[in-house]
């Protein structure tokens, strides 16, 4: 602690960096052209070496690949394994059976949270959103559900508990982690982060139910039909340029049109599969969420104390991903007979990493210019020059201003948050995981804050802010879209009880995680 610290011009410009990354965000643009012109800059102020700056905003993302490219495999995989099930129309069987308990319109919100909560775990919000709308969301306002209380528990399970976790594929947990530095694991920051968007998700759930009960009506097929004869509000052409990411892209680029709106065409679809099919795409509608519940045990029960291994750095993902495509090759199989598979499985896994690089791709110039200030060998890699040479840049400029920084864990775990809510106002949630992860690794030793804890707020205020619940250009466009909703009633019926919900969550990661 009594070392001195040189800031030099070096960081003075990953500062300046840093800062109108975060404005650009606020601006709700795309920030890749910042980061990267942010890494030359930041190259040639430590090397005094044009070459070696320009060469550095290749090694920017050449790194962050290498570090992240098990994320974009798991993403890969996971998704090459759902276009597998679609062709059976496994995946609307393994939902289709939740119409039948949707009783009222206060067991459908539950219905809804739940079921979007677990495929959104499975296979992220983008094919939970249009598949959960097109199977169970009629069901639920026939059943006397409003469609925006429909709206709210589809994107508070969705966009907001399973997504801010991410727990299963592991992308947010894995960004996080190793942005704020080498020592830290992202199954660590994993098992925090699902706490808290528990206790988020259950707060915000809690008070979404009890501000829209009493617009709860009786059951009525009247209902469906005034739902049916909405038309589209055009909030999605409004808000197609907002924001950094094409939401819009995620709201036509489903499986569905909405078109399931009753038993009859549910089981039209369902009887679309040949008859030959018909059996394995019931076999798979069971296997594949056993399968998947078997690998969430396998992560679980070693840290309940029951003695088995726990599993360590990238096993995780290994597992997810490894049971997806084997899941996808017996789906493939089965739908296309033995030669033929074997050339369609190949156009899934295209698919997959397609979809994994379009959703995904451009956070790797981000972390690229983060890893440039964490030091270390990530930093090494990109600046080309030794190990001991990399500046900790961020490290550095935390340590300089630690006397203006309260030493207060409160005000950091809120200001954590609060800049992870900031990097979310652009709409994509994940763009902003590279600084919280990093800020979270230099803060944390300065205050004596348990660093994973620091992760996981950030990551919460993010991906609830940007992932899908509280920005109106955010992917909550496709949820207010399939409901027949206006996106802005939408955030205003949101705001609250998720605001609620992050601040509740962080109090509690200070109480207990600290």
């Amino acid at each position: 602690m009594g070392q001195h610290i040189t800031i030099t011009a070096a960081h003075w410009v990953y500062l300046a960096g840093v800062a109108a990354i975060v404005l650009t965000m606020i601006l709700r643009a795309n920030v890749v052209v910042p980061s990267i012109v942010a890494t030359f800059l930041v190259a040639l102020a430590w090397t005094h070496n044009p070459v070696s700056a320009f060469g550095s905003i290749f090694n920017a993302s050449f790194v962050a690949a290498k570090e992240l490219f098990n994320i974009f495999l798991v993403i890969a995989l996971v998704t090459a394994l759902l276009n597998a099930l679609k062709t059976l129309r496994s995946d609307v069987r393994m939902i289709e059976p939740f119409r039948a308990i949707i009783k009222n319109g206060h067991t459908a919100f539950f219905v809804l949270a739940a079921v979007t909560y677990v495929i959104s775990l499975f296979f992220w919000p983008t094919p939970a959103v249009p598949l959960v709308a097109a199977v169970l969301l009629p069901a639920a306002i026939v059943a006397g559900l409003p469609p925006l209380a429909g709206a709210m528990a589809i994107a508070i399970a969705g966009q907001g508990m399973a997504l801010s976790s991410d727990y299963v594929i592991g992308v947010a947990p894995g960004i996080s982690a190793k942005a704020a530095g080498e020592a830290i694991s992202a199954a660590a920051v994993a098992d925090r982060a699902l706490v808290l968007s528990l206790i988020t998700g259950g707060i915000a759930l809690t008070l979404a139910y009890f501000s829209i009960r009493k617009l709860i009506q009786k059951p009525s097929e009247s209902l469906l039909e005034s739902w049916q004869a909405q038309s589209g509000n055009g909030d999605l052409a409004r808000f197609e340029a907002a924001g950094s990411f094409d939401k819009a892209e995620i709201a036509r680029g489903t499986g569905y049109d909405g078109s399931l709106t009753d038993g009859v065409q549910l089981c039209k679809e369902l009887s679309a599969v040949e008859l030959r099919r018909i059996g394995w795409s019931k076999l798979f509608a069971i296997a594949t969420p056993l399968a998947f519940a078997s690998v969430i045990a396998v992560m679980v029960l070693p840290k309940l104390g029951t003695g088995l291994p726990d599993l360590k750095g990238g096993d995780a993902a290994a597992l997810v991903g490894g049971m997806a495509a084997i899941l996808m090759i017996c789906a493939t199989f089965a739908a296309d007979g033995p030669w033929r598979s074997l050339e369609v499985a190949a156009e899934h896994v295209t698919a997959g990493f397609v979809f994994a690089f379009r959703a995904m791709g451009s956070v790797l110039p981000i972390a690229g210019f983060f890893f440039t200030g964490a030091g270390g060998d990530l930093a090494a890699s990109i600046l080309n020059v030794p190990t001991g040479q990399a500046p900790s840049l961020l490290f550095d400029l935390v340590q300089s201003g630690q006397a203006l920084i309260p030493n207060n864990h409160v005000f950091v775990a809120f200001g954590v948050l609060i800049v992870g809510m900031v990097t979310g106002i652009d709409g994509s949630g994940f763009s902003g995981l590279p600084l919280t992860g990093a800020l979270s690794g230099a803060l944390g030793p300065t205050v004596g804050f348990n660093i994973t804890t620091l992760c996981a707020i950030g990551q919460m205020g993010a991906i609830w802010t940007g992932g899908g619940t509280l920005m109106a250009w955010s992917s909550l466009i496709a949820v207010a879209g399939f409901a027949r909703v206006p996106v802005l009633d939408a955030v205003r019926a949101l705001t609250l009880p998720v605001l609620a919900g992050l601040v509740v969550s962080t109090v509690c990661a200070v109480l207990f995680w600290n």
